[in-house]
């Protein structure tokens, strides 16, 4: 081997290797900015869904209050006649007349808003519990003589819920006629909350 032949082979050994085509893809931004944008999309779903929090649907949260104000005004309709306080009387006399004007409002913007508002069976079957519990509670305090004293009780509780769920659609509906009449029941249950939460039977 002379020394022409020598040096080429050692100056093949130490040539670069030549890259292989097959990392490229991997490597071009455009790739990066997809993988980036990819992950930021997931992100972003993920992000959506703990804020909503699985809260269910304003069609669904007013036909839950439909069904609650119903329970409730059935109760009144029960035991009003036989609380022993006039005042406690007047009292869930207004409530009733309250709770009447509410449930008309929720029916109407049930039907102009969707085709069909039926509860579904499980909103039915909590909401029958509500009712005879409520109504289990009631007829044992008439029993023993202390219904005024409970039916305040439990009507400023009912009155708390029905609040608490009126205030929950009104801050995600966007119809303001019906954020109205929301806003309206709200006023007019929290002045009577008032008279239930702090009846006393020497009054």
């Amino acid at each position: 081997m002379d020394n022409k032949e020598y040096l080429e082979q050692i100056s093949a050994s130490v040539r670069p290797a030549t890259k292989s085509k097959g990392k490229g893809i991997l490597s071009s931004p455009i790739f990066k900015i997809s993988v980036i944008g990819i992950i930021a999309f997931i992100l972003i779903a993920i992000l959506g869904a703990v804020l909503t929090g699985g809260r269910p649907s304003i069609k669904d949260e007013t036909i839950e209050l439909q069904l609650y104000v119903s329970s409730t005004m059935k109760a009144i309709s029960d035991y009003q006649s036989d609380l022993k306080s006039s005042n406690l009387r007047s009292h869930s006399a207004s409530l009733g007349s309250i709770l009447s004007n509410t449930s008309r409002d929720l029916t109407n913007y049930l039907e102009s808003t969707y085709d069909s508002a039926k509860p579904s069976s499980t909103a039915e079957s909590d909401e029958q519990l509500h009712l005879e519990g409520l109504e289990s509670d009631l007829f044992e305090a008439k029993i023993n003589g202390i219904l005024d004293r409970i039916y305040a009780h439990k009507m400023a509780y009912e009155i708390s819920m029905i609040m608490s769920r009126e205030s929950s659609i009104y801050e995600h509906v966007s119809d303001s006629s019906f954020r109205t009449k929301l806003e309206s029941s709200y006023n007019s249950l929290n002045t009577l909350y008032t008279e239930f939460n702090e009846f006393s039977e020497t009054n």
